[in-house]
């Protein structure tokens, strides 16, 4: 695929969750189609896609359907089956790429990878057995956390070790899977840019934003972040040195620890993040326009920001406060999901605190 794409013209999104369904809106509101391919029913994105194919992925007959019907595909998601992508390559172009897929969807490569560029990431061991982890330990120190390198998000796949005595346990909870020891990081601040690359190779991010977790998962995201200049210039050059390494085209989310001794890069999302949904009411052209305007070969907006912004996620019970939310000045998106569970991310809401400052 060469040529922008045209009015009509249909973008395959691997995944029908609630970044699927901002994806579709961005993409019809450019006067482009979307197909969702999304092993679950009903999925959030289902509302507001152009189509759906409902398929496992081991289903190859419907990966080919799928691809042949679509000019492009991307992803909301990374932990997508290798053997599904050399079916679906086959036929189509995907964006982002398989380089930014393979490096991200292992975390001892993404580390290992990051750190050939120069970047500073935590200190970091990779675990397959207990002598492993022993090494590691007496090499990183405690407190440490210990991850699965593979699929793993919000909290999940994770086993803090405190102290020595916590090792087995936290060897345990990754049930055999290969693993990758982090050392804690003393930060100030996590903060995370927004960035995009397009076919053409041109760079635009967005203003740095500043995160607070909450039981391993996004609360808020806050912008402007806690920087001064020079360490927002710093965010914004580490973005877009991943971004050109990879040969990128879309939208990633860089996440980054601020502290005394200049930023560490945390992790890479090679897709539209949770932590970029500040820019819906923030900015002109969203993370979800841009990632579109990408994968379309259509020239990126400059990432420009008019307000300050809080977003913030609403999860679980949080819907009960939706009636008293939209009685404020409060711009709110929610996911359309039915049922709500403990630690289920049911929409968002972001609250203009300003003119852009």
């Amino acid at each position: 695929m060469t040529d922008p794409l045209t009015t009509g013209a249909t973008i395959g999104i691997l995944g029908g969750g609630q970044l699927g369904r901002m994806l579709s809106v961005a993409a019809s509101r450019l006067g482009l189609r979307t197909h969702i391919f999304e092993p679950g029913a009903n999925p959030p994105a289902a509302d507001v896609a152009h189509a759906v194919t409902t398929a496992s992925y081991d289903d190859d007959g419907a990966l080919r359907a799928f691809a042949a019907g679509v000019d492009v595909i991307t992803y909301e998601f990374e932990n997508i089956p290798t053997a599904a992508l050399d079916i679906l390559e086959e036929h189509c172009p995907i964006r982002p790429g398989r380089a930014a897929l393979a490096t991200s969807q292992d975390r001892l490569a993404e580390k290992e990878f990051l750190q050939g560029l120069g970047l500073k990431v935590a200190p970091f061991a990779k675990v397959e057995n207990a002598a492993d982890l022993d090494a590691g330990l007496a090499d990183i120190g405690t407190p440490a956390i210990l991850k699965t390198r593979r699929f793993g998000y919000d909290g999940k796949g994770q086993a803090r070790i405190m102290d020595r005595g916590d090792a087995a346990a936290a060897l345990a909870d990754m049930a055999g899977a290969p693993a990758v020891l982090e050392g804690f990081v003393d930060f100030n601040v996590e903060v995370s840019v927004i960035g995009a690359r397009g076919a053409d190779g041109a760079v635009a991010c967005f203003d740095p934003g500043e995160n607070i977790h909450r039981d391993g998962i996004l609360h808020t995201t806050t912008v402007p972040a806690t920087l001064s200049p020079s360490q927002r210039t710093d965010a914004v050059l580490i973005a877009a040195r991943i971004l050109n390494a990879l040969d990128y085209i879309g939208v990633m989310g860089v996440e980054l620890f601020v502290t005394r001794d200049g930023l560490i890069v945390n992790e890479i999302a090679p897709r539209v993040h949770n932590s970029g949904h500040w820019t819906q009411n923030g900015c002109l052209i969203d993370q979800f326009e841009q990632h579109i305007r990408a994968v379309a070969g259509w020239p990126l907006g400059d990432g420009g920001r008019h307000s300050n912004v809080v977003m913030e996620n609403l999860i679980g019970d949080d819907m009960d406060r939706v009636p008293a939310i939209a009685a404020t000045n409060t711009a709110l998106h929610l996911y359309g999901k039915s049922e709500v569970k403990k630690g289920r991310k049911m929409g968002h809401l972001n609250r203009i605190t300003g003119p852009c400052t």
